[in-house]
Parts: structure tokens; sequence; C-alpha cells
């Protein structure tokens, strides 16, 4: 979890989330391919960082409909944490 001394880099998120292409499928506040980022973090508030990383980089299909997520294995566990932690947050611009 996020100790106290830790901020999150949401400018760092951000920039890794478009670098990885996760904005071709999910946006802030609405729907596009896959779900907003905003209602990940309501369906997943409360669950540890290191499990969305994990869900992350793993993919998976079926938990927001029929089209899947495809993993992003090549992502370093510190970029899936962070990715992890700045949609759990609601993908917050600063």
């Amino acid at each position: 979890m996020v100790g106290p001394a830790h901020a999150l880099d949401a400018a760092a998120a951000k920039t890794l989330a478009q670098k990885n292409a996760c904005t071709g499928c999910h946006a802030t506040d609405k729907k596009l391919v896959g779900p907003a980022y905003k209602d990940v973090a309501a369906k997943y508030k409360g669950m540890k960082v290191e499990e969305l990383a994990a869900s992350i980089k793993k993919g998976g299909a079926g938990k927001w409909g029929p089209v899947p997520m495809p993993a992003q294995a090549g992502l370093s566990d510190n970029d899936a944490k962070l990715l992890a932690e700045w949609v759990l947050a609601g993908a917050p611009d600063k």
C-alpha cells in the first residue's frame, strides 16, 4: 500500500498509460473499448495495488464484458504498480 511519505506521480502514470496504449481503450471518465478508469477505481475500491498490478500484467476477460484486456506482461513490476495506484486513485491529472 501507499505510505504517508509516498505521493502518487500522476503525470508519470498518465505518460506511462499513454506510452503503453492504455488510453486507446480506457478514458478517465467514460467507457471506450474498456471501462473508464473512474469505474475501475469504484469497482476495485480497497483492492491492494499489487493485486491490480498483477491483473494489468496478466490481462483477462469477462470482468467488464466480452472484450478481453490484453496482457501487459512487458511492464516492469514498478510500472504496473504505478499504473494500478493511479487507476485506483481515479486516474487523476495531478
